[in-house]
């Protein structure tokens, strides 16, 4: 399992049993109750030494139990070494991936604008750049590409260490802006839907290698921070029929294979869905969707290794999920927009069992482990600040 502490407990609590591989010694799933065996790898840099640890690992589970067992992976790094190393891994490993013209369009979102249109999907207009700054209507910024995303200068710079993308009220704004003339090789600009993120859906599946849909369940998100633009921080499962019968059409006419989450973003004035991305991998909703009864990994291992497809698509709504720190920025955005009260924020966490981004009852030393590396981060900064008010008292 190439993924973080969601997904490992999304494997866990559907009584599947996980390895739990990562460059990081640290990596808090490595402690995870549900983490049966660890492997560390080598830095995602030299993605031909990662590849050669997965297959010897892959040849020993093989061995050991007598057939190939399922690859789980949940970022867009992860999902390109399998796609460029699939030759290697396959005999070792039961994965489904979409056929090479799809699995590029949707690792490449400059390449996927072109990708949807051809198949009639329903994005955002694209603004070139050239006439960008002639555009009157608000307009998103995002990465073409989100490999190695976290280290990169858009996400640094750009927007500030947080979020998907940026806004800007219009393209005279974006296009003045130096960073975004600087970046503007590496961007993607569009038409900014109009709505909050209470108009932010995605929908989630799988489908087997001839793009038929085995299971599926409809995602809402409550809350992101930053907002409009930024990480998941409040998310409830729903029933929206609409939604799901648009994201099982774009399904079919992309069509998808594997597993995957469409985002797409109900415009607020007229009603209309669109398709802001889809992504070909497991991601931190399957850990609140095992919860409420419809589990996607357990899907794919019941698929890939018996060939079992899941009865009538139930799930329920009970659960909620929360990443608690993120949310309450979100919280103090929405508040400094007179958007939220403090009471309003304390009462939707109360509406519903919640299940955390990080802490679990059932699985406290993953938290434990991070609470001890986020104290070890704050120490410097901590020693500094002594440092300075020493320095200024004497």
């Amino acid at each position: 399992m190439l993924g973080g502490l969601n997904l490992v407990r999304a494997v866990g609590v559907s009584a599947i049993p996980a390895v739990v591989a990562s460059p990081r010694h640290d990596w808090p799933a490595f402690v995870s109750r549900f983490a049966h065996g660890t492997l560390v790898l080598p830095p995602l840099d030299d993605p031909a030494a990662v590849t050669d640890v997965l297959v010897r690992a892959g040849r020993r589970l093989r061995d050991s139990v007598g057939c190939k067992l399922p690859l789980y992976y949940g970022d867009d790094d992860y999902l390109a070494l399998i796609q460029s190393n699939y030759e290697a891994l396959a005999p070792y490993f039961g994965v489904i991936l979409n056929e090479p013209e799809v699995a590029h369009a949707l690792i490449d979102k400059d390449r996927f604008e072109g990708f949807a249109r051809s198949r009639g999907l329903p994005v955002p207009r694209a603004i070139a750049w050239e006439e960008l700054e002639g555009w009157a209507g608000p307009v998103l910024a995002k990465p073409k590409v989100k490999l190695r995303y976290h280290s990169s200068a858009i996400y640094q710079r750009l927007f500030g260490g947080a979020g998907k993308a940026r806004a800007f009220p219009n393209g005279a704004a974006a296009a003045a802006m130096p960073l975004v003339r600087q970046l503007r090789d590496k961007l993607l600009f569009q038409e900014y839907v109009q709505g909050d993120d209470r108009q932010l859906w995605s929908f989630h599946g799988y489908a087997d290698e001839k793009g038929e849909l085995l299971a599926w369940f409809v995602g809402h998100k409550l809350r992101t921070h930053p907002a409009l633009t930024g990480a998941s921080t409040f998310l409830e499962l729903a029933h929206n029929e609409d939604c799901a019968r648009v994201g099982r059409q774009i399904a079919a006419r992309i069509p998808v294979r594997g597993v995957f989450k469409m985002d797409l973003k109900r415009d607020a004035a007229s009603g209309a869905w669109y398709l802001l991305e889809v992504n070909a991998r497991s991601n931190l909703w399957h850990y609140l969707g095992a919860r409420n009864g419809i589990s996607l990994p357990r899907v794919t291992y019941d698929y890939l290794l018996q060939g079992k497809r899941p009865g009538p698509i139930s799930y329920r709504t009970r659960y909620r999920w929360v990443a608690m720190r993120g949310d309450f920025r979100a919280y103090r955005e929405l508040r400094q927009r007179r958007e939220l009260s403090a009471a309003g924020w304390l009462r939707s966490l109360c509406e519903a069992p919640l299940v955390h981004d990080v802490f679990a009852w059932t699985d406290p030393a993953p938290f434990a482990r991070y609470s001890l590396q986020q104290g070890m981060m704050r120490l410097p900064r901590l020693g500094a600040r002594m440092l300075r008010w020493l320095y200024s008292a004497s």
